[in-house]
């Protein structure tokens, strides 16, 4: 009797083991992260805090501002800053899922003398801090939709970037506006595993692409990470250009995984009410990406 209680127990556990590493390993499959820019907090502290407030697995840090400085307004680059920083995710027990290049939205990635330098810069802040992802958006003025010209020369500055980043085993993310198609064209000119696509939902929302083709068609291995937001207007949930459960099955079938970061998608009544934009859309990503 004794030892059929203790072939039971023992059954029980492996089955309550198993349950929860499954249960670890499909909750691993996507994390859901903010951005402390979008939070009003860019480079600041209390960012992280407020991650966790609002139950985010992790934060986008930007690099601070560019203008017309050679590189980034960098507080990061200041060992003190950055080990409080390091300290304070590890209290929390949230991550870094990425570094952020946000000043090239406003400058031109194809034209700024010291466009390479920032980036390099950044992969080297990525190292000490351990970040794996850099997210690099070509911004208006190298955007290659409405700047096609510009191509060759992002491309050749993509290719010494590259160089940077492989050997320092990290990628980065970059972001345009361009179709899927003209993306993997793009990616296989510079040809390097090191150089990913930062995927922004909102780039076929608004421009009438469909989502899970233009996703397909990237495919799992060149998509670094996820802005998986739309236009500031309502919430993910009371969005009608967005259906996130048909898009989780397209992820899904894909295998891919990784950060879905929330940029926009506030209420535009209340478009600095950072609490209760990212809180409700974070439990919104939440309740349909971490189901089985």
């Amino acid at each position: 009797m004794k030892n059929k209680i203790f072939c039971a127990a023992i059954l029980l556990a492996c089955a309550l083991t198993t349950t929860n590493l499954n249960a670890q390993s499909k909750k691993s499959s996507y994390k859901v992260g903010l951005i402390d820019l979008m939070l009003l907090k860019r480079q600041k502290p209390g960012a992280l805090q407020l991650t966790k407030d609002l139950n985010a697995d992790g934060l986008e840090v930007d690099m601070g501002g560019l203008g017309q400085r050679e590189s980034f307004d960098n507080t990061l680059a200041n060992d003190s800053i950055r080990q409080m920083y390091l300290d304070k995710i590890k209290d929390l027990n949230i991550e870094i899922c990425a570094l952020s290049m946000s000043g090239f939205y406003a400058q031109s990635f194809a034209h700024k003398p010291t466009a390479v330098k920032a980036v390099a810069d950044c992969i080297a802040t990525m190292k000490k801090m351990n970040v794996k992802i850099g997210f690099l958006p070509l911004g208006t003025n190298s955007d290659l939709t409405e700047h096609p010209q510009v191509r060759d020369t992002v491309v050749q500055r993509l290719k010494e970037v590259a160089k940077i980043a492989e050997k320092e085993n990290v990628i980065i993310a970059i972001e345009t506006s361009i179709s899927a198609a003209d993306q993997v064209k793009l990616l296989k000119d510079i040809g390097s595993p090191a150089i990913k696509i930062s995927y922004n939902f909102q780039n076929a929302y608004q421009r009438g692409r469909d989502l899970a083709t233009e996703l397909q068609t990237l495919g799992a291995k060149n998509i670094a990470q996820i802005h998986c937001t739309n236009k500031d207007s309502v919430w993910l949930q009371n969005d009608p250009q967005v259906d996130l459960s048909a898009t989780k099955k397209v992820l899904d079938k894909m295998k891919w995984h990784g950060w879905l970061i929330i940029e926009r998608s506030r209420d535009a009544k209340q478009s600095r009410n950072v609490k209760a934009n990212y809180g409700a859309n974070v439990a919104y990503v939440k309740s349909i990406f971490e189901q089985g």
